[in-house]
């Protein structure tokens, strides 16, 4: 039986994806609220029926769907809704929710210049539109509302916005300050550390992110909170939150450090680290593991441990 309790329903449903099941929650406030809505599948959209109606609701009833961030694992089913809903979010979730050609040929561009810069060789770019294919999870949908810290979302009354990015250049974090109550997407998991993805930045301009570093600041931000209980997009809810961080911050560096000795008496590129991190799954995983070896080298790189150059239009990274 899945209960409202102090006005919050946990719903689980499972996803395509190897993270296993997403959470999403029902907020019962002035108005019924849904944070985050599952992956597009058939099988998500019933068991989210099915679970709805075990706290006395059927998805007719949600008033509006408010999103930790746009991967599709909790974006998917915003289709399945009717227009009348309304979906708050940040401000980047406009171009993954509703992707037109700017957003495929920014994409594109995005991830072929990184790769070339990497050091890919050539018979791996062919690879690059695949990192799109979880995109077959998420409907077609505009955001209707642009919420950010600060905000107020009509109807969760009580509940703050916490700017939370670093696994998500769009992803948001809720808190009720009454008793300390912390809806946290994928920010902070139970069981594992959420993978800080790489994105384009779809508005022109500017460097790309550095998705790592924004995950750490965003980590310690919550250290000033106080958060009785985090809700989780994945796993269990957390009861010690200001006890996970250290050791998830702790962690993290470890990892950068066998990275640094990787590179000590080195010229490498993004590549090769990336295969000496991850020998088997590399090639079954390209941009999660670009990703994860490009925000350890940020990482090092904010703390002056490794330096970069440029030769011939590839980055070489060398202690």
């Amino acid at each position: 039986m899945t209960n409202l309790v102090n006005g919050i329903a946990k719903i689980t449903l499972s996803t395509p994806f190897a993270v296993g099941d997403v959470n999403v929650y029902v907020v019962k406030g002035d108005a019924l609220t849904l944070v985050d809505v599952g992956p597009l599948t058939d099988t998500a959209w019933q068991q989210l029926t099915e679970q709805l109606a075990l706290v006395g609701y059927t998805p007719k009833d949600i008033d509006q769907i408010v999103l930790t961030h746009h991967h599709p694992d909790h974006a998917g089913l915003l289709e399945r809704f009717p227009s009348s809903v309304n979906v708050y979010g940040h401000n980047y979730n406009r171009f993954w929710l509703y992707r037109d050609d700017h957003f495929h040929d920014v994409y594109d561009r995005f991830f072929l210049q990184l790769a070339i810069e990497s050091g890919l060789p050539e018979k791996y770019l062919p690879a690059i539109p695949k990192f799109k294919s979880p995109l077959k999870f998420m409907g077609q949908r505009n955001l209707d509302v642009v919420i950010k810290e600060g905000d107020v979302i009509p109807g969760m009354e009580g509940w703050s916005i916490i700017e939370t990015l670093g696994h998500a250049q769009s992803h948001l974090s809720f808190y009720r300050e009454k008793d300390g109550v912390l809806i946290a997407g994928d920010h902070i998991l139970a069981s594992i550390s959420p993978n800080p993805l790489i994105e384009p930045p779809f508005e022109g301009g500017g460097e790309r992110s550095k998705p790592l570093l924004q995950y750490n600041a965003s980590l310690k931000k919550l250290m000033d909170i106080p958060i009785s209980l985090a809700y989780t997009g994945h796993g269990d809810t957390i009861t010690d939150v200001h006890g996970l961080i250290p050791r998830r911050l702790g962690k993290q560096d470890e990892r950068a450090q066998g990275v640094l000795e990787m590179i000590k008496g080195n010229r490498m590129t993004v590549f090769e680290i990336c295969k000496l991190l991850f020998p088997s799954v590399y090639r079954k995983e390209l941009g999660l593991t670009l990703s994860e070896t490009i925000g350890q080298l940020d990482y090092l790189e904010s703390l002056h441990y490794i330096k970069k150059e440029n030769f011939d239009g590839i980055y070489y990274y060398f202690a």
